[in-house]
């Protein structure tokens, strides 16, 4: 018996019932079992003789003997039908697989089901933690990029829909002049409110560069296979691309101006391997420029130290200065605990470990024994790239940001304009510019709206189907356009509503507290010195405070008697 096989795993390929199936006849004598129609194209037989062992058949998908696990569990499964022919049992039952490994069937969603679970996305799992914040009048600055949000209200968003020509032109000027819009607390009637749906218009607008209508530039991260097959003339053209390329500069460095100016607020460059964020001085407690640039490689930050660009590496020094802490920490409990036994120990004469900083010092010990010219030292080459171990493991993830202050960030500009490793040079991506995101206009900047559009659901709620109404928002979601949503939403949907937000991971650690707040920042010297930045106050005011978020960014979003709680 293929049982008897040593080592054989009761696994199978196909299920034996259907095995057993193709090797049965009907019973020719029972009249209910002829009636019946044939199954999949295969008439349904009974068995006749002892079946013969198939000759091709393997040890995976041999009958199993009667003795066996699985052929027990058969065994308590529920007869069929009465009329004696298998064909009177279900199809599904038939082909009932008898796997103890499968895996268990995904749970109907209940009456408490999150609103959360209706919106899943396959292409992007998000664990929310059970926990959400405590509520609050504002949450905090997310100055990740977002690919889509989804709003949910019991209120309908009407007013949201069908925007009239002239709606549509005021909301363009709107953000043009950098209108200031305040809407009372609650809207009565949003659908028959033109001010609110102009200043929906004009929450929705972005600046894209370059601007390629038949190709999605963002995000350019993983974008190989969307933007494979299409046209792409300047791939094999070295004289468009440099054409390309000049455009682009001229472009980037209209940005960093206004950026300097303060009448940008801040800005996104896209590459095919890494997004740099500039942000203004006094935005994210800062008060002078800073450009994160994540995620980095040990090349790249080789390459900005050989150009003389100063930066830090904010996670790790974190890192490191949480293991410093716990080592004294520990370094403190030794003593004291030596101290109880009645070991004396003298300030000054303990060390921290036996690793040393000097090269040479950390061969010390081999000089001491007299055996210095007897070991092969390694050269150093090995040293460095012993050192550079930890460095290089973690290239390409969260904890490679590295961050750039002051002037710095101006030879960050030269470098990123000269950098030929900017732009693939294979691929669908090849010779491509990066993308350039941006609130307000800059030169060659081209006017962009985020898509939107209302549907209409029904979830299940206390044993009964309720109506749910959603909006969606789907582009290259930046902070300001997402705190500009909400305070729409919340006058409109009378201060209750949900939103799940899908973040572009790779942004999501431009969150972290850089670690350099400056205590001298308040309103009143944010507001004075970016009075024409193009943002509302309000949202000012939430992208001057210190993130807080750290390497996560917000996944959920609710709204209930005017106070937000959030998941990252």
């Amino acid at each position: 018996a293929a049982s008897a096989v040593p080592g054989y795993s009761p696994g199978f390929k196909k299920p034996p019932a259907t095995l057993r199936l193709k090797r049965k006849r009907l019973r020719r004598s029972e009249p209910t079992a002829a009636a019946a129609p044939p199954l999949c194209g295969a008439a349904l037989r009974a068995p006749s003789a002892p079946a013969r062992r198939n000759p091709f058949s393997s040890l995976e998908n041999a009958p199993r003997a009667a003795g066996t696990p699985q052929a027990r569990e058969r065994d308590r499964r529920p007869p069929p039908p009465a009329g004696g022919s298998p064909s009177g049992a279900p199809f599904w039952q038939l082909l009932e697989t008898v796997c103890e490994d499968k895996p268990a069937r995904r749970a109907e969603p209940t009456e408490g089901t999150d609103i959360l679970a209706l919106a899943e996305d396959p292409h992007l799992p998000v664990a929310v933690p059970e926990v959400p914040s405590s509520p609050r009048h504002e949450f905090p600055a997310d100055w990740s990029i977002k690919t889509r949000l989804l709003f949910m209200s019991s209120q309908p968003f009407t007013w949201a829909e069908h925007l009239k020509a002239q709606e549509e032109a005021q909301g363009f000027a709107q953000h043009c002049r950098a209108t200031e819009t305040n809407l009372p607390q609650s809207i009565q009637e949003p659908k028959l409110s033109t001010e609110l749906r102009c200043a929906f218009q004009q929450s929705l607008v972005y600046w894209l560069h370059p601007s390629l209508p038949w190709l999605q530039l963002f995000p350019r991260i993983g974008a190989d296979r969307r933007i494979a097959g299409k046209s792409s003339p300047w791939s094999q053209d070295e004289a468009l691309q440099q054409v390309l390329m000049s455009d682009w500069s001229v472009s980037f460095t209209s940005l960093y101006n206004l950026l300097k100016a303060k009448l940008c607020p801040y800005f996104y460059v896209c590459t095919y391997q890494f997004t740099v964020l500039f942000r203004a001085a006094g935005l994210a407690g800062s008060g002078v420029i800073t450009a994160v640039i994540s995620p980095t490689t040990r090349g790249l930050r080789e390459a900005m130290r050989n150009e003389g660009i100063e930066f830090s590496l904010p996670l790790v020094e974190e890192s490191r200065t949480r293991k410093r802490k716990n080592s004294e920490e520990n370094v403190e409990t030794e003593v004291a605990n030596s101290l109880k036994v009645g070991s004396s120990m003298e300030d000054g004469e303990y060390v921290m470990g036996p690793a040393l900083s000097d090269d040479e010092e950390s061969f010390s010990w081999l000089e001491e024994m007299g055996v210095q010219d007897k070991v092969k030292k390694p050269d150093a080459i090995s040293i460095k790239l012993h050192k550079e171990k930890h460095e290089v493991q973690m290239d390409h993830k969260p904890e490679s940001l590295a961050l750039v202050k002051g002037t710095n960030t101006f030879t960050l500009l030269n470098f990123l304009i000269n950098c030929k490793s900017l732009v693939a040079v294979a691929g669908p991506q090849a010779g491509l510019p990066p993308t350039l995101l941006s609130p307000v206009a800059f030169r060659g900047g081209t006017m962009q709206t985020l898509k939107a559009r209302s549907l209409n659901a029904k979830a299940r709620v206390h044993l009964a189907y309720e109506d749910i109404f959603s909006l969606e928002i789907v582009g290259p979601i930046m902070p300001h356009s997402l705190h500009s949503l909400t305070m729409l939403l919340k006058a409109a949907q009378r201060g209750a509503f949900s939103a799940v937000l899908y973040t572009h991971e790779p942004t999501a650690v431009f969150n972290t507290d850089l670690g350099n707040a400056s205590t001298a920042l308040n309103k009143e010297t944010v507001h004075k010195d970016l009075p024409t930045c193009g943002l509302h106050p309000k949202t000012l005011d939430q992208l001057s405070q210190c993130p807080t978020l750290g390497k996560s960014s917000i996944r959920f979003l609710e709204m209930k008697d005017y106070a937000y709680t959030w998941k990252s």
